[in-house]
């Protein structure tokens, strides 16, 4: 059966919508033999082929060659099969072509509706194929409403809703709806509501993008980020080093009158943010990691990565930080254990109030880092 209208109407499908025609013959072609199934007979060993190149479309069907038919739709005669091929023999399938002149408008709601379903299927591959892309990265949204704590956003054109759980909110932080917010793509899931984009404030990763898009000098490579570690909404240390002896990491990351960490700053709702000058002396990066407090020394063990740090009496609380945050988050920065010790303790051998011994495992117990 020719049919140039059906296949240009694929050709016309593929330009438009940019999904190769291949995409649908499969599906069509169960659909089509489906359709001649429904018309001929559900009993019928049929098949619908298409052949694109020619504009044809051909049936098949399928018969067992037997000594006494007792299912016309399904067995020939090998009286009738060797009238086709004389080499028939029982047990044989015959191919025959079939040619039924009504076939051609029957099947119309059948193809239309499968193409359809490609079509959908197509489309929604292809959204999450870009969408998927975006994963790792840092996005501008618009907030559209709040349920419950959770938020959900319009995120730019994309054809997904952002959402933005309440623990992915940054502690203290007001959002209105309406407003425009960045936020940091965790994830693309597919939920009973629909394809969703899992968008976080508090991961890690949100200041790391951050920090990419306002320093140009970490964008061209003069200057790397080499680790991390956050309290969302309380503090975070960032690591860097310069590629180049003309670039100073941390003044590039600061900024003229430090505009671009404050930027950063107050996209992080107000949190703290301390630019740490990452070393391969583990004993500098050690004392730089507990910034903002002086150093007196460090001692390492490179053996069990532990350290023990000496700080003036008067720093050892701001060493500590509250609730032990700023040495957990130096563990985390730099990977040492660290025992931290006033100068009048540090000979103790005990674990006095003053002295805080810090473990690389426990500092994971702080923030989504």
């Amino acid at each position: 059966m020719v049919s140039k209208e059906f296949f240009a109407a694929l050709d016309a499908l593929e330009q438009e919508k940019n999904i190769k025609r291949e995409y649908f013959i499969e599906a069509l072609e169960a659909g089509l033999t489906a359709a001649y199934k429904k018309t001929y007979g559900e009993a019928k060993s049929a098949e619908v082929k298409l052949f694109p190149e020619k504009n044809m479309i051909k049936i098949y069907s399928y018969k067992t060659v037997v000594e006494e038919v007792t299912d016309p739709d399904k067995e020939i005669s090998l009286a009738d099969a060797k009238a086709i091929k004389k080499s028939y023999a029982i047990g044989d399938v015959v191919m025959q072509e079939e040619n039924p002149k009504e076939f051609g408008r029957i099947p119309s709601q059948t193809v239309k509706h499968v193409i359809m379903q490609k079509l959908k299927e197509a489309t929604r591959a292809q959204e999450l194929s870009i969408l998927s892309d975006k994963e790792g990265t840092l996005i501008s949204a618009i907030i559209m409403r709040e349920e419950n704590g959770t938020y959900y956003l319009n995120m730019g054109g994309m054809d997904a809703e952002g959402v933005l759980s309440e623990k992915e909110v940054i502690p203290g932080e007001k959002l209105n709806v309406g407003s425009r917010i960045k936020v940091y793509v965790r994830r693309i899931v597919e939920s009973s509501r629909g394809t969703q984009i899992q968008v976080s404030r508090t991961n890690v990763n949100f200041v790391r993008r951050l920090f990419e898009l306002e320093v140009p000098e970490i964008q061209n490579g003069d200057v790397i980020i080499h680790s991390i570690s956050r309290e969302p909404g309380y503090r975070t240390k960032i690591a860097v080093s310069s590629t180049t002896p003309q670039c100073d990491p941390v003044g590039a990351c600061v900024g003229n009158k430090g505009t671009r960490v404050n930027s950063i700053v107050n996209e992080l709702s107000g949190e703290k943010v301390d630019i740490i000058p990452y070393s391969e002396d583990p004993s500098v990066f050690i004392a730089n990691a507990l910034s903002p407090a002086k150093v007196i020394s460090v001692t390492i063990d490179e053996l069990s990565k532990s350290s023990v740090v000496i700080v003036p009496d008067d720093k050892l609380s701001l060493a500590i930080g509250k609730d032990g945050l700023n040495v957990r988050l130096a563990v985390k920065l730099t990977g040492w254990k660290m025992d931290v010790k006033s100068q009048s303790n540090k000979d103790s051998k005990t674990s006095e109030p003053e002295i805080a011994t810090v473990e690389a495992d426990d500092a994971d117990l702080f923030g989504d880092l």
